[in-house]
């Protein structure tokens, strides 16, 4: 006698094709459910991580003058009030095993925090499966965030409001949430030409804000803004007068694409009529309108020779943002008789530099920053032009009095990009990398965990070595 078994769905290498779509929708429910599940856990696990690296635990680093600044490790202070320190550079480790960014890292102990100290009948939700951690995450965001801090109280009183209906509170409730908190907890004062009954907030909401790290595949940023009524107007009306100026100049583009060349027309040439009027004295171009504001951007492409022609491909690299950029968008924006064009030499990135100084000069500091791109420590982004340039192995100052040869050489092969805090981590802690080629590094961290960055990003390698059995009743050290 044979048992037939149903077939299990398969797991990691797509869905069972014999499933139906009961059977499918059953399975997707259940792998959601595990998926609230693990999130929950992380957050916990965030919170712990949080608890084992009080600023109690920090160790007396040397310190490390750079700019200066004092690099050694201190508290920080990552949720709202009430919520406990921790020791800065224990984010760092976090994230890279989460394989995250340390600001991601560092966000999500914040919002642990936040939720399990702040708002604990949320974060009692979470944690019975009823609020999925996403959600209660963007109001820790929130009472975080918030301006002025919400005090201990004024949170607890938005945890109450929101338990009942958190599984389906939405950004625009949070905001309204808030701002009701911050009135009735007296934290901003109410305008006194408006009934204090009404809800009103005299809480300033003016803004413009510049999305730049999320940049459009067609080389946009978003711009978002709350302008005084009249600023509004005006500026509605200089765009409009903008687009209809174009389209007079035989512009072919949409209207709102026309609007957009006239607010980037604006930013350049600052054509309010006040200061036209006021600073003739050798800062107007020949045209008569102010000089523009330099924007500098960096804009890489391949370049081939035939001859006396040069023909560049029709894609490049933009530092800024980290993106493509078109050659024919280039082109567009140097057509512009207000663009100046600078051309910078070709810095060959198979050629190592090296200088006998320990000060890094402008030509290897290129070098690094082209060939690096970014920070080279685990899944960090921040570009390599604003970084430090750290010596991977040591500078030894006193090799030369000493007659001995420099074992940190100031060297292309010796150099990489890390940001400041990753600068100051890689100084002051246990983590510590090796160059293995030109742009490839390993890492390892405190706790042994390896991670492989290059060009193409991040990678984990082998995992740590386990412990070694602990025997029972034996005193942990």
């Amino acid at each position: 006698m044979s048992e037939t078994r149903e077939a299990e769905p398969k797991v990691g290498a797509g869905v069972d094709d014999d499933l139906g779509p009961a059977a499918l929708l059953a399975l997707a429910r259940d792998r959601k459910a595990a998926e609230d599940r693990a999130a929950a856990d992380v957050l916990a696990l965030a919170a712990r991580w949080a608890d084992l690296h009080p600023p109690e635990s920090i160790h007396s680093a040397a310190t490390f003058s750079f700019g200066g600044g004092l690099g050694r490790e201190h508290e920080e202070p990552i949720a709202g009030i009430g919520c406990p320190a921790v020791a800065e550079f224990c984010v760092a480790e976090l994230g890279s095993v989460l394989g995250i960014s340390t600001v991601s890292a560092k966000r999500l102990i914040g919002h642990a925090l936040e939720l399990r100290h702040r708002l604990p009948r949320l974060w009692a939700q979470v944690h019975a499966g009823a609020v999925p951690s996403w959600r209660a995450r963007l109001v820790a965001e929130a009472t975080i965030h918030a301006t002025p801090s919400l005090t201990p109280e004024a949170a607890g009183w938005v945890d109450a409001q929101v338990a009942a209906v958190a599984a389906k509170i939405g950004p625009a409730q949070l905001d309204r949430l808030v701002a009701e908190t911050l009135r009735r907890f007296e934290l901003a004062a109410a305008d006194p030409a408006t009934d204090p009954e009404d809800g009103y907030l005299a809480v300033d909401p003016r803004h413009v804000t510049v999305t730049k790290d999320d940049v459009h595949y067609a080389g946009t940023l978003h711009v978002e803004a709350d302008l005084d009524l009249a600023d509004a107007l005006d500026l509605d009306r200089a765009l409009a007068h903008g687009a209809q100026v174009q389209k007079a100049l035989g512009s072919e583009l949409s209207l709102n694409a026309r609007r957009a060349v006239a607010l980037g027309d604006l930013a350049r040439t600052q054509t309010a009529l006040e200061l036209f009027a006021q600073g003739k004295s050798g800062s107007e171009d020949q045209d008569g309108l102010p000089a523009a504001r330099e924007v500098v951007l960096h804009a890489h492409f391949a370049a081939s020779t035939t001859g006396d022609v040069t023909v560049f491909g029709p894609t490049g690299r933009l530092e800024e943002g980290q993106r493509l950029v078109l050659l024919e968008q280039l082109q567009s924006w140097c057509g512009d008789s207000r663009t100046r064009v600078t051309i910078k030499p070709v810095i060959d990135l198979n050629t190592d530099r090296s200088t006998p100084a320990y000060a890094i000069p402008h030509r290897i500091r290129e070098h690094v920053v082209l060939r690096d791109r970014t920070c080279v420590f685990p899944w960090c982004s921040r570009p390599a032009r604003g970084s430090d340039v750290d010596h991977v192995i040591a500078h030894d100052h006193t090799a030369a009095a000493e007659g001995r040869p420099q074992a940190g050489p100031t060297s292309t092969d010796n150099l990489a990009a890390l940001c400041r805090f990753h600068h100051r981590l890689k100084t002051h802690t246990a983590w510590h990398y090796r160059m293995l080629d030109a742009g490839v590094f390993v890492w390892t961290s405190p706790h042994g965990h390896r991670y492989r960055r290059d060009a193409t990003g991040t990678s984990a390698l082998d995992p740590p070595d386990p412990p070694p059995p602990r025997i029972p009743h034996q005193r942990r050290p």
